[in-house]
């Protein structure tokens, strides 16, 4: 009814309005478009399958064009990630029933932070400036062979590497020794295992099936690993870990390979973890050094580094 009576207004013959009417009527019209602007932009949109808001592709634009003026791969990195620091964490945010391509970037988990942080730097490396573009890295990023489907997402961490170094995108550093003294032997089964946990997989036995077979055929490799206690030798770290590696964390936790993930920041000569926290509940430079983020999570056992190319 409000907005009835003030087009009604708008009607009248201007001589009829004094000065201060027409005042209200020019704020309280630019009020009113303002707030339906914003509304729309936060609309979710699915376009050719991929699932976004109007406020993903302005800020996923606006970022990579800032992002274009620095000439250092690990400086992009890091000034991309920054200008996600504060972002929620929010978990589970890919599950939205049939499987689409989902881009969330105002809420975020450490895997699709470290993903979305990719498909900017990787815009930016090669000259790409639409939404588009960024989609179409992520799709690649997230799933095996670029395939959207559940069983083609790369929910282990292991298979996300394998994959995406396949595709020329990343590569493991797991020389020298030190600080690569360790060795983790792939036994994962997680999902499987626990099917509940997961709405794809809660009573769908063939998906389990599927995700069993995926899980085994990672199972049984080997990778090279900082330990825990290497974290603490800086000079040593700093001869083989750059500021914008992703820093993934292996963990003897059964049926896990990897329990969390970042991207490596230094700072005053230590170093540190950029990711999206559910500690913290956002996104964060931790405060606490690599070593005494790990010392804090037992489980954790030390770090594998995956080099952006």
């Amino acid at each position: 009814m409000q907005v009835r009576e003030q087009w009604s207004l708008l009607r009248l013959p201007s001589r009829s309005l004094s000065y201060a009417t027409l005042n209200y009527i020019f704020f309280d019209m630019k009020a009113l478009v303002t707030f339906l602007l914003l509304w729309v932009m936060a609309l979710p949109t699915c376009a050719t399958g991929i699932l976004y808001k109007k406020t993903d592709s302005v800020r996923v634009e606006r970022i990579i064009k800032k992002a274009s003026a620095i000439k250092s791969r690990s400086d992009v990195i890091v000034f991309i990630g920054k200008q996600l620091v504060g972002t929620p964490y929010v978990a589970h945010t890919l599950e939205q029933g049939e499987e689409r391509l989902v881009i969330n970037t105002s809420e975020l988990d450490c895997t699709t932070f470290v993903e979305n942080v990719l498909a900017m730097y990787l815009c930016v490396k090669n000259g790409k400036h639409r939404f588009a573009d960024f989609c179409d890295y992520i799709r690649q990023v997230r799933y095996d062979k670029g395939m959207v489907s559940y069983p083609s997402r790369l929910h282990y961490f292991t298979s996300w590497i394998a994959s995406n170094t396949d595709k020329g995108l990343v590569e493991e550093v797991s020389t020298p020794t030190p600080p690569f003294s360790a060795t983790q032997t792939i036994s994962v089964g997680y999902m499987s295992a626990n099917p509940d946990k997961y709405d794809a997989l809660r009573g769908n036995s063939q998906m389990v099936r599927v995700i069993a077979a995926t899980e085994k055929s990672i199972n049984g490799r080997r990778y090279k690993y900082i330990p825990k206690q290497r974290l603490n030798d800086s000079r040593l770290l700093a001869k083989y870990v750059r500021s914008g590696d992703i820093i993934a964390l292996t963990t003897n936790k059964k049926g896990l390979d990897i329990s969390h993930v970042g991207y490596a920041v230094w700072m005053n000569g230590s170093l540190h973890l950029m990711n999206a926290s559910s500690i913290h509940h956002k996104v964060v430079i931790e405060p606490m050094t690599m070593y005494q983020y790990a010392k804090r999570h037992p489980s954790q056992t030390g770090i594998r580094v995956i080099r952006v190319l």
